[in-house]
């Protein structure tokens, strides 16, 4: 103790540490309590700041998703269109079962999304299927129609049945989800180019909507009617009259061979007086040369576009006599091993 009236001795705070002791003061204690109070008021703000950012960011990710514009399969069309999307400015999304395309898309600037559920979280859904179990798998049965955003809308390109179309139209309805059927003629390189004819059917101001898209990816819409599966028949059609363009043009051709005129003239001949336009003169060249890979349109989708026109016209009761013809060219010539040609090789059912 100090002298009498001295106030008591204050005490040192002794610390052992490995080898070594420390003697902190009542001085180091009360700076080091105002030290401990003001980090952890700093503290406080960081985590303030944190919450805010963290709404911040998430407020601006919903903002991206709900214009961004995605693209599901990325075969032979769905790539050019994507590409032409990206080129347009847009935010693309893109998503594919296997991961190459999306892969090659991604380092062309479009976000790659890690499953069918994040890509179906945007405005507006596109998608390039190959036929009517793709489409059924991918969106109907899969329940990935709960998981979209208030308002997308789903712009179906593939050539799909009337009563797929139909079941889809429903499906997404039930969801809450817009519909559109869109299949386009044109093949890869009309696609490239951002040329396709795009064939539009469904509720028209669901059409109004996507049509700046369509200005990108198209050269004309054509708006089919209100119903989506009229502008899957329309296409069906459209498939089955290149089809039996391709089986006329073939006979000819082995005819003109036959009695030694020279084919590649003959086609171009032609398709510059009586038969001017891109179906004679694209599938007429494929024929005269016989060029059939790479294909633009394969034997096996060829033969499935058939097929659906057969059902349409059976539901119809109407007989499509050149329609059954086709239907055994088109199994012999992939018997033959010509389904992953183009299918312009149905040509060659006939003696060359």
């Amino acid at each position: 103790m100090a002298d009498g009236g001295s106030e008591p001795e204050r005490q040192d705070l002794v610390v052992h540490a490995e080898h070594t002791t420390y003697v902190l003061g009542h001085s180091h204690l009360r700076s080091g309590r105002q030290h401990l109070s003001n980090l952890l008021r700093r503290f406080d703000t960081m985590v303030t700041l944190m919450a805010w950012w963290n709404r911040l960011r998430r407020f601006i990710e919903e903002v991206l998703r709900m214009s961004a514009i995605a693209v599901i399969g990325l075969g032979a069309m769905g790539r050019p269109i994507a590409r032409n999307l990206l080129k347009a400015g847009h935010d693309v999304v893109v998503w594919n079962r296997s991961d190459g395309p999306a892969d090659e898309l991604a380092a062309a600037g479009a976000r790659r999304a890690a499953s069918l559920a994040e890509a179906v979280h945007s405005s507006v859904v596109f998608s390039a299927l190959a036929d009517d179990q793709a489409v059924a798998e991918t969106f109907i049965d899969s329940g990935v129609l709960a998981q979209t955003l208030d308002g997308t809308v789903h712009v179906n390109l593939a050539t799909v049945s009337a009563g797929l179309a139909r079941r889809a139209d429903a499906a997404h309805a039930e969801h809450g989800v817009g519909y559109v059927a869109a299949p386009v003629f044109g093949r890869v390189p009309v696609a490239e180019a951002g040329a396709l004819n795009i064939l539009a059917a469904g509720e028209q101001g669901l059409i109004d909507r996507v049509q700046p898209l369509f200005d990108v990816i198209g050269s004309r819409t054509w708006r089919i009617g209100d119903r989506p599966e009229q502008a899957n028949i329309v296409k069906i059609l459209g498939n089955y009259l290149i089809a039996s363009a391709i089986q006329s043009l073939g006979e000819a051709v082995s005819l003109a061979e036959g009695t030694g005129v020279d084919s590649e003239q003959f086609v171009e001949l032609l398709t510059s007086t009586l038969f001017p336009g891109s179906v004679y003169a694209s599938y007429g060249s494929l024929i005269a040369e016989r060029r059939y890979q790479p294909a633009g349109f394969t034997t096996f989708l060829g033969r499935k576009d058939l097929h659906l026109a057969l059902d349409a016209a059976n539901d119809h009761d109407i007989r499509l006599p050149i329609g059954e013809l086709l239907r055994a060219v088109f199994d012999q010539a992939i018997a033959d091993g010509g389904g992953a040609d183009d299918w312009a090789v149905i040509a060659e059912q006939q003696p060359r």
